[in-house]
């Protein structure tokens, strides 16, 4: 959900108790805003935890991540996807990698949290010419 989305319906909920209920519509919409909070924050140790306990930049099927990938993507849900952190790659701009068993590797780059642009790239097989193919970046 986006900051000033949530920030307003918070906002929206303490006017509203405050003028429906006094003081006590108030306690209610605190309420609900910090159990919000909370289950956001159990959602995001889950993720965390489940990606900690794989090895960093390890993946099942880069093939099969880089089919589920979309511009835009916030790392929230691209974790749960790979089940694994990335390796970081660069910095600038900020590029991580996953490789699979196989020995392909999947580069993802991310700005402010989000996928911009990616790229799998392929081992190179006897009598290939081309081993890279890269994906939408518009």
């Amino acid at each position: 959900m986006n900051t000033w989305i949530g920030s307003a319906l918070a906002l929206l909920a303490f006017i509203a108790g405050g003028i429906l209920w006094g003081w006590k519509g108030v306690i209610l919409a605190l309420s609900v805003v910090v159990f919000w909070l909370l289950l956001q924050f159990g959602r995001l140790m889950r993720i965390m935890r489940a990606a900690s306990e794989a090895p960093v930049g390890q993946i099942d099927s880069a093939v099969m991540l880089n089919s589920k990938l979309q511009v835009g993507m916030k790392l929230i849900d691209l974790l749960p996807l790979s089940r694994s952190l990335g390796r970081k790659l660069t910095d600038s701009p900020e590029t991580y990698g996953w490789i699979d068993a196989g020995g392909v590797q999947l580069e993802i780059v991310m700005d402010k949290g989000r996928v911009i642009s990616w790229a799998l790239n392929r081992p190179a097989e006897p009598g290939d010419t081309v081993a890279q193919s890269t994906l939408p970046t518009s």
